[in-house]
């Protein structure tokens, strides 16, 4: 191979280019230019920008798409630079702070000397278009530490100035929008005309940045209030703003003194008092409430959320009984069959509805009934004379848990008033800095990972692999109930992600970097990187994390 030329595999070809060549110019070579909707790359399976450039012996080349679970990723971080430029030129007395996922986009807060209106709003979102009708260019550079500090103390930037204080590397990679300079906390699209079928628009107190729906900008989903979602953000934020900790920053400050040990006590107690409301609220209600449901995506930490609300449900002299909803599962040859031609074991319909509505219904009366139970090596109900019988004593509640209970077709034949539904989720309030929010599900899957590795024998890959398909169930049969839900829980916990980087970041190691899930075991282990580890010693036996790192008290 002459030298300084690379081999470049692509689309199934191989091609020798000059090394040092961009992927911008690589791609226009074999598109003739490059296609509108390319925003990004992957190379040897890691996320890259078009300027990216390419070097070494070999590379694996594959262009990211809009309509990609990455090339969303893309889209909504440069709409989101986008706005934030706008922002700071019309306004640059306000400050904008990111926040929840909400409504097919991101909530943004306003803090300034004038209020938020409609118009104001209007005038962001004109500006926004017209930066994209001009295609701005979207920059990222390296710059030292000591400049990006610079930049962003004359800038006010009070939050990147924390985060960058445990940084330790010597250079610093930006974005640029205009004038608007932020910390690059992933590849960005090249230039602002490539990012469309965005909309903002106001929402409370503050305005939401929508997407569109697969990346598709004719296709922007229907806006759906969410009141009881956007409460209990609200009063996330508020605890976080209780415990001085809204930002990683300012958490790694306390990871590095004595006070990170209030900071996990003062946690743990936001959830008792949280629990506690909740059994309260249940127990206020007992007069009609008979039967508890719990729903939660995979890792919202359900299985210790039960026992401490049982406990509490005890105190107030109330005692629950379970009732598994894996136990009524068809027989396997009986499952529906999901688009893909296979079984799908997350669908409402593989569950005997019949048989669980008309146990509930004479379980709720008093009657006793034989509770089926399931075979799961041979994929069928055990015989009838091996099932247990159960009754409903008159200071008991039924509770269930699983991915269906704020179905209303999981409990049809039950009155509503005699239910009393709960939604748990890791819901995190903490952000990077100001404009850089952290995924909500990034908490679930790093909790899931180390569960999967420590108490499972599952391999980190594995854990990746499926977590798509985890997400798309969850999504179909979670998340569009949970306003249904007369209680949020947010099993987030603030300094969660200080312990997890001590044991996740051992696993995501281990993925080969030949490896299909390297692409996300990358982006997690840059994640991670941004925060100051803690030993789990002051995690109490009881709290919600020990479910997925060990030492519960509540393990079997």
């Amino acid at each position: 191979m002459p030298h300084g030329t690379v081999v470049v595999s692509f689309a199934g070809e191989r091609r020798q280019v000059n090394s040092g060549t961009t992927v911008e110019n690589f791609l226009a070579s074999q598109f003739g230019e490059v296609p509108r909707d390319i925003l990004a790359a992957l190379v040897n399976r890691r996320l890259v920008m078009l300027d990216f450039p390419l070097r070494g012996f070999q590379v694996e080349l594959e262009a990211v798409r809009v309509s990609s679970r990455e090339g969303e990723e893309v889209a909504r971080r440069s709409a989101s630079l986008i706005l934030l430029a706008t922002a700071r030129e019309l306004y640059p007395e306000a400050r904008l702070v990111v926040g929840q996922s909400l409504g097919g986009g991101y909530f943004f807060s306003w803090h300034g000397p004038s209020p938020l209106t409609p118009s104001t709003v209007a005038s962001l979102a004109r500006r926004m278009e017209e930066i994209c009708a001009e295609d701005r260019p979207l920059l990222r550079r390296s710059v030292t530490l000591e400049e990006a500090e610079s930049v962003f103390r004359a800038a006010g930037e009070h939050s990147k100035l924390a985060l960058l204080a445990t940084h330790r590397s010597s250079t610093v990679p930006v974005v640029e929008c205009g004038t608007f300079v932020d910390l690059a906390h992933g590849p960005v699209a090249p230039s602002a005309g490539r990012v469309r079928g965005f909309a903002v628009v106001p929402y409370e107190d503050g305005m939401l940045l929508r997407f569109p729906r697969n990346g598709d900008p004719a296709h922007l989903p229907p806006l759906l209030p969410q009141p009881k979602l956007f409460a209990c953000y609200r009063e996330t934020r508020q605890w976080n703003e209780l415990l001085g900790v809204v930002n990683v920053g300012s958490l790694n400050r306390l990871c590095l003194s004595r006070d990170i040990s209030d900071v996990i006590r003062i946690a743990e107690g936001f959830h008792e008092k949280k629990i506690t409301q909740i059994a309260d609220a249940i127990a206020d209600q007992y007069h009609r409430v008979r039967l508890v449901l719990v729903a939660g995506p995979s890792s919202s930490g359900k299985t210790t959320f039960i026992r401490r609300l049982a406990i509490q449900l005890r105190v107030n002299g109330i005692q629950p009984v379970g009732l598994s909803l894996d136990n009524y599962f068809l027989d396997r040859e009986r499952t529906p069959l999901g688009p893909d031609g296979k079984p799908d074991y997350e669908a409402v319909e593989s569950l005997d509805l019949a048989l669980f509505n008309a146990q509930l219904v004479a379980l709720l009366r008093g009657d006793e009934v034989a509770v089926p139970r399931y075979d799961f090596l041979r994929g069928r109900r055990a015989e009838p004379d091996r099932w247990p019988r159960q009754q409903l004593a008159p200071n008991q509640v039924l509770l269930v848990e699983g991915i269906h209970a704020l179905n209303h077709r999981l409990t049809a034949a039950v009155p509503e008033e005699a239910k009393f539904r709960v939604f748990i989720s890791a819901l995190t309030q903490l952000t990077l800095d100001d404009h850089n929010r952290i995924y909500t599900s990034d908490t679930r899957l790093l909790r899931r990972i180390v569960r999967d590795r420590l108490f499972r024998g599952h391999p980190t890959t594995r854990t990746l692999e499926m977590w798509n398909d985890v997400r798309r169930g969850e999504a179909r049969g979670i998340f569009p109930f949970q306003e249904e839900a007369d209680m949020i829980f947010n099993s987030a916990l603030i300094y969660e992600p200080a312990v997890m980087r001590v044991y996740a970041e051992r696993f995501l190691l281990e993925v080969p970097r030949e490896h299909p899930a390297y692409t996300e075991a990358y982006r997690l282990l840059k994640f991670l990187a941004w925060f100051v580890p803690v030993f789990q010693d002051d995690v109490p036996q009881t709290s919600i994390l020990r479910e997925f790192i060990g030492g519960s008290a509540f393990e079997d």
